[in-house]
């Protein structure tokens, strides 16, 4: 079966640290490996080449650190990470929005939406998007 799964670019070898609160909001399982791992010397040495985070949910996290003479990062709105779940997994979810939300900025704050379910952007203190969707009482 095919997946289809977020690969986050990061600057300023912040992926190491952004992937550790990843796990540490979502739980599971996080394998890193440094460019040092593969051969790479340097000052990209300590820095992740690939980072996969598996969590209890299902979920998987990718992410890596981008040198700027290998790739360039624009922060912006073009990449944000979806979660989605039901109303029995709402304290959940809202611990998540809350969390990942601590040193970023909210941009809406998870409340009731037009179409029934709580709703919430906000983009984390790395720069990354997330989006959050409770599933209403009737869904």
């Amino acid at each position: 079966m095919a997946t289809l799964n977020p690969y986050l670019n990061f600057a300023d070898g912040k992926a190491r640290e952004a992937m550790e609160l990843y796990q540490s909001v979502l739980g599971g399982e996080l394998n890193v490996m440094t460019f040092g791992d593969m051969g790479g010397e340097g000052p990209t040495a300590t820095q992740v080449m690939h980072g996969q985070l598996e969590t209890p949910s299902g979920f998987t996290l990718m992410g890596a650190d981008a040198p700027p003479e290998m790739v360039q990062v624009t922060f912006g709105d073009n990449v944000s990470v979806s979660i989605s779940g039901p109303q029995e997994e709402a304290e959940q979810l809202r611990g998540w929005f809350a969390a990942l939300g601590e040193g970023g900025e909210v941009r809406q704050p998870l409340e009731a939406a037009p179409w029934g379910d709580e709703f919430g952007m906000l983009v984390d203190r790395y720069g990354i998007s997330w989006l959050f969707n409770i599933a209403g009482a009737a869904s």
